[in-house]
C-alpha cells in the first residue's frame, strides 16, 4: 500500500511541477514587449535612408521598415477607404517601440496641442502600447519624442 501512495504522490507533483512551468511560460509571453511585438507589425525591409543614421546616433535602434495602415469608414451606407503610412519602427530600451515618422514638406507638423492631436493621435490611438511617435525633422536633422499625456483637467 506504501508503493502506490509514494506512485499517487509523484504523479500529483510532476502534475504540479508541469502545471507551473506551463504559467510560467504563458507568464512570460505576456511580457509587454512581446505583447507590443505581437501586436504592431514590422516590416523587415528597411530602405536606407539619413534619418536611419541620425536615430541610431540618438541611441535608437530602427526595428522595422515602412508601414502601409489600411483604414476604411462606412458613411452613410458608402464605404471610403485611407491609409496612414509609418516610416520605421524604433527602440530605444528594451520595452520601448517608437513609431517613426519622417517630416515631409507638402505636410509640416506645427508644434500645438491641436496639431499634434490631429496629426499624431490616430498612431497612437491604433497602437496605444506603444512608447511613442518619434518625429524626425529631415531638414534640421532634430529629432522629436512625443508621448500621449492625459489632461486632468486641473491645468489651466
Amino acid at each position: 500500500m506504501a508503493g502506490s501512495d509514494k506512485a499517487v504522490m509523484v504523479l500529483i507533483g510532476l502534475a504540479v511541477a508541469i502545471f507551473i512551468i506551463y504559467r510560467i511560460y504563458i507568464w512570460l509571453q505576456s511580457s509587454p514587449r512581446s505583447f507590443i511585438k505581437d501586436r504592431l507589425p514590422l516590416n523587415k525591409v528597411i530602405l536606407s535612408h539619413p534619418s536611419i543614421d541620425l536615430l541610431e546616433a540618438a541611441g535608437y535602434e530602427v526595428i522595422g521598415g515602412k508601414l502601409k495602415i489600411p483604414l476604411s469608414f462606412n458613411v452613410d451606407g458608402a464605404s471610403m477607404y485611407s491609409r496612414l503610412f509609418i516610416d520605421y519602427v524604433a527602440s530605444k530600451e528594451e520595452d520601448s517601440y517608437y513609431l517613426v515618422i519622417l517630416s515631409r514638406p507638402r505636410k509640416t507638423l506645427d508644434f500645438t496641442g491641436s496639431s499634434l492631436r490631429d496629426s499624431l493621435l490616430p498612431y497612437l490611438l491604433i497602437y496605444p502600447d506603444c512608447s511613442g511617435v518619434l518625429y524626425v525633422n529631415t531638414v534640421t536633422s532634430v529629432i522629436h519624442e512625443i508621448r500621449l499625456g492625459k489632461d486632468d483637467g486641473e491645468s489651466t
